[in-house]
Parts: structure tokens; sequence; C-alpha cells
């Protein structure tokens, strides 16, 4: 998981929600303290957006037991804007304090900033594509694909190789090594399957395309 949502609003959370996973995020949400923990320790978020006026379990004590547990980057989102719940939630280990109501605009340029600065050359977004290097998982308009080891390995070469085109021969000799028994014929199937994941029309591919006599090369900005 990118991103835990601990927001008791469920109007506000989902709003949320939506503009995160439209920004290719994997996001969850938590409507109060216990259930935020419980998630925290399931799936190890890589950023937490933190309300302190939150049933049964206050924020800032969400996030004393947060940095008991983990660095992991916290921003606190919150209607209590008096200095002193600012200086309380800073001083517990937050990386920024959010009043609200916030801009959604303003509070996506931090959360993208702090991916872009801690996680930099783990995550790599293309359009409503995100591949997590990290954990060699993929996700498309935040919803995981289920790749295979040769699918993912093929997709990152050809993202990292954006706009170029990688012949046949150098696309199977990298991904499946020169002194491999596999036919050539293997790599056209994989292409295939892999058009299927994440073209919206795997017929006529716009991401993934053919150069005819050469080999494949993935376009920008098409998903």
């Amino acid at each position: 998981m990118d991103i835990l949502i601990v927001e008791d609003n469920d109007e506000l959370a989902e709003v949320l929600l939506d503009f995160l996973v439209a920004e290719g995020y994997e996001a969850e949400i938590a409507g109060n303290g216990y259930e935020a923990l419980e998630l925290f320790s399931a799936h190890s978020p890589r950023l937490v957006i933190l309300d302190i006026m939150l049933p049964g379990m206050d924020g800032f004590t969400v996030c004393t037991e947060i940095r008991r547990l983990s660095d992991v980057p916290v921003i606190i989102v919150s209607a209590r804007g008096e200095k002193t719940d600012m200086l309380d939630g800073l001083g517990l280990g937050a990386d920024d304090y959010i009043e609200k109501p916030y801009d959604i605009d303003i509070l996506l340029a931090k959360i993208n900033g702090i991916f872009e600065r801690r996680y930099r050359g783990r995550m790599i977004k293309e359009g409503s594509l995100t591949i997590d290097c990290a954990k060699r998982a993929v996700y498309l308009d935040g919803r995981h694909l289920p790749l295979t080891v040769k699918e993912y390995e093929l997709l990152l070469l050809l993202v990292k190789n954006k706009e170029k085109v990688i012949s046949k021969e150098e696309l199977f000799n990298k991904v499946w090594g020169v002194e491999s028994e596999s036919e050539q014929q293997t790599l056209t199937v994989h292409i295939k399957r892999l058009r299927q994941k994440i073209e919206k029309d795997p017929g006529n591919p716009r991401c993934i395309l053919t150069v005819w006599g050469v080999g494949y090369k993935f376009v920008q900005g098409n998903i």
C-alpha cells in the first residue's frame, strides 16, 4: 500500500481516495485509530494522512504508535489549527501539519514531493501505471496487476527505455538470458499478455507498440 488515509469523515475520505487513485497511488481508508494501526501493521504504507479528531483513539496517539514502529512519513490533516496543536503534532514526529479545509492540489503536491524525495528510483509512474521497483509490483489506476516474473521484467525494461525502440533480440537476451533454451516466440506471447493487462484495447495497442522488422517500444503518456 502506498498511502493510508485515517479519516472518520466518510465523504471526505472517499473524495481524497479518488484523487489519490487518479494520481496512481494505492490507498486505503481507516475510519478510526484502532483500524488505522491494524492496517498499518498489515500493509506497511509508505505514507500516512492522519486526522486528529478520531473516535476512540485520537490522531496524536495514533501518530505516537506509528512513530514507535516506523519512520514512515506522516501528514496530519486536521480542523484543529491552533499553534499548540500544530506544535504537538510536529513534536510527535509528523512530517507536516495541514489545516482543514485544505486545497487538494497543495496536498497532492506535498504527497508527490515526499514520494519523490523519499522513494526516488523506487517508484516509476507513467500516466495511470505505477511500477514499484522495491516490491516488484505494478499498479494500473491503483489496482494491482498480477504479472509473472518475466512479464514484470519485460515491462520494466520497456518503460525504463520509453520512446526507444528495443530489438526483439535485445529484449529476449536481457529478460530470458543469452543462454536461455526458450524460443524467441515466447517474447511475442509475453508482449501479447502484457497488452491484455495494461492496454485499453489490446488489439489496437497505444502503449507497447510494434516496430515491424525491429522490435518494440513503450510510448509515454498513452495509459
